[in-house]
């Protein structure tokens, strides 16, 4: 099949913080599998005027090249309803896509674009249920998974340059974890987005979880623990793994034979000064992990099954209703109003003036996003929704 991969080449759509996750699974996975590959960069907004800009290109690509799939990953209302709705009902691609972090995103932007879509992932079996209430029954459960290009045989412990590393962004709580660590003897290596030592290239990160004795990996979000792609990059770049626990994370991993678990802080010093003074059982755990992993879980085997779906979507979608205008309509809808304005121009200079001009920008565009989904709901990921006409570069 031809396969259109609409995501971000960069985290973030930011280039400094590396490459992506998608960028770099996704693509080869497909081409692994005898797929024709074409990309579409969707994060990086500094490549479109406006979500307008992106939205055309994105129908003009389709009607070029005329793939059999578009596999997107949003990051937060890039692709209109409208657009996916007029690629339904004008053009033959059928449209896919990989969500993230349902265990919170669901409500704010699964459900309103579900339906659109002709088969959307979800990583959480919990939130199945929810598809089901809301009328969204396209939905395929999945899981993240290894890099196929970055699988490696563990090295034994004595050989390991770093006893302990954590490779991810500083946000949320992480830097006070490490530095409580650091508080019982623990130093940890800090890789990413946040830590003095940046961000790293990917061929960079699997090689820092090889050259580890152990690999941490925090499952702390918004709600319950998630099941990261971290779960299963460590073991595939043959490094040990000591994550938090996370929900049916023993349905990938046998607990304590090919991975460990840990629940707070203490409970992480205690089994990481375990497995630094017992290397062989950390050794014979990461030759388990690994195998499990080369065996079941590459992004191999996750899109394989996505894509064997891909033949009977058609007659599983949820229906939708004809555009009642015409595109070049919709188009024009997009266009920032005076009120809307004016009003960017108050929040931009109070959330500067409270935050800063790097995250001053950005909160503001969050606080309109959070009173958008909760008051208009689905209008939001539509072309008049306020946050993309308000901050179309943020």
């Amino acid at each position: 099949m031809k396969i259109l991969c609409a995501f971000g080449r960069y985290q973030y759509g930011t280039p400094y913080r590396g490459t992506s996750t998608e960028y770099a699974a996704f693509l080869p996975a497909l081409k692994n599998l005898g797929h024709k590959v074409l990309f579409f960069e969707l994060w990086d907004k500094s490549d479109y005027t406006n979500y307008a800009d992106l939205n055309c290109k994105l129908i003009d690509i389709l009607v070029q090249e005329k793939p059999d799939v578009m596999f997107t990953v949003p990051m937060h209302y890039e692709i209109w309803l409208e657009t996916l709705n007029l690629i339904k009902t004008h053009i033959t691609t059928i449209t896919i896509c990989w969500t993230t972090d349902d265990s919170w995103k669901y409500q704010e932007v699964s459900k309103f674009i579900g339906g659109a879509y002709e088969l959307i992932t979800t990583t959480y079996s919990d939130v199945l249920p929810l598809y089901n209430r809301d009328g969204i029954q396209n939905v395929h459960l999945t899981q993240w998974a290894a890099n196929s290009q970055t699988l490696n045989p563990p090295l034994k412990a004595s050989k390991c340059t770093y006893p302990v590393s954590f490779v991810g962004a500083a946000h949320g709580d992480r830097k006070q974890r490490i530095k409580a660590l650091l508080q019982k003897g623990i130093r940890v290596a800090c890789f990413g987005h946040g830590w003095p030592a940046g961000s790293v290239s990917a061929t960079d990160i699997s090689n820092i979880m090889r050259r580890s004795v152990i690999s941490l990996n925090f499952a702390n979000s918004k709600g319950a623990n998630q099941i990261k792609a971290r779960t299963f990059e460590v073991p595939g770049a043959g490094g040990f793994l000591l994550t938090e626990s996370a929900p049916r994370l023993d349905l990938f991993y046998r607990i304590g034979g090919e991975i460990d678990t840990f629940d707070d802080i203490d409970e992480l010093a205690e089994k990481v000064q375990f497995y630094l003074n017992h290397p062989s059982v950390r050794d014979s755990m990461a030759e388990a992990a690994f195998a499990r992993t080369r065996a079941e879980h590459t992004y191999e085997h996750r899109l394989q099954a996505l894509l064997e779906d891909v033949r009977t979507a058609r007659n599983n979608i949820k229906n939708t209703n004809q555009l009642p205008r015409s595109y070049e309509t919709i188009v024009r809808s997009h266009q920032m109003t005076m009120p809307l304005k004016m009003l960017r121009k108050v929040l931009l200079t109070i959330c500067s003036f409270i935050w800063g001009d790097v995250r001053g920008p950005r909160a503001a565009r969050r606080l309109i996003f959070e009173l958008s989904w909760r008051i208009v709901g689905e209008k939001t990921f539509r072309a008049t929704g306020w946050p993309g006409r308000m901050f179309p570069k943020i």
